[in-house]
Parts: structure tokens; C-alpha cells; sequence
């Protein structure tokens, strides 16, 4: 199953709505089960610097299937994954990014979003990921 552009607008929706009540402007990114671009949003004001962040975000958290985050652990200094960052044109390894699951758990795709601490990213994204129907 494929991740649909309603599907999308809605995960981004959900994601702006988290973010207006943590009071933060955000770029959220939703990928394809392809990492190809599929949906974007840059709330207003949020940093020009942080788009393609959130892009990375997701395109990471589908090319590996886990949350942006956990990549970030193991890709430190004597990890498994240490410089991995420096794969497929750069990858971003803090948190933001997270894997959309269907109903079934199949990855669909991947929702990245950048543009405050990694703790309100991870939120954000994940407010996102879980309003997936």
C-alpha cells in the first residue's frame, strides 16, 4: 500500500497542530514509501535552514526504517553506524524523523520535521505519525 497525498495532508496537518500548541514554527516533510518528496509544509516564519533538515529527516528515517533518532545513537563515535551521516548525499541523525506505518505495519513512507529543539521535532513528527488512519 502507498502512502496517499490526503493521507499526507492530514499527517501535516496533524504535525501543525502539535506544533501550534508547543507554540513553534516548523518545516514538516512527508516522504513516499520511495523516499521521493511527496507533501511539505514551512509554517510561517519557521527557518529557511531547517527545510532541508526536515527533508533529510524523513528520507533518513525511511532509507533505514527507524526513527531518526535511534540512528543518531548508533552512528556516534565506536557505534555500528559511526559517519553514516555521510551516506546517500547526507543524512540527518538527531530526532525528527520517523517511519508511517499502515494499519497493517507496512512503512508507507516517512514524516521529517526540523525547526526547534529535537525534542519538539520528535514531538511534532510524532503527533504526525500517529494520526496516520
Amino acid at each position: 500500500m502507498a502512502i496517499t497525498l490526503t493521507q499526507a495532508e492530514e499527517i501535516i496537518a496533524a504535525a501543525k497542530s502539535k506544533a501550534h500548541a508547543l507554540d513553534t514554527k516548523m518545516n514538516i516533510a512527508v516522504v513516499d514509501a520511495g523516499a521521493n518528496l511527496l507533501a511539505f509544509a514551512r509554517m510561517d516564519g519557521a527557518w529557511l535552514g531547517s527545510l532541508d533538515i526536515s527533508i533529510k529527516k524523513a528520507k533518513t528515517a525511511r532509507y533505514f526504517d527507524m526513527n531518526t533518532g535511534a540512528i543518531g545513537e548508533l552512528s556516534q563515535p565506536g557505534g555500528s553506524l559511526y559517519n553514516i551521516e555521510h551516506s546517500n548525499n547526507g543524512l540527518i541523525t538527531f530526532p525528527g524523523g520517523i517511519p508511517l506505518k499502515n494499519s497493517s505495519g507496512e512503512i508507507i513512507g516517512a514524516i521529517g520535521v526540523s525547526g526547534s529543539t529535537v525534542e519538539n521535532d520528535h514531538s511534532v513528527a510524532e503527533a504526525g505519525a500517529i494520526s496516520l488512519k
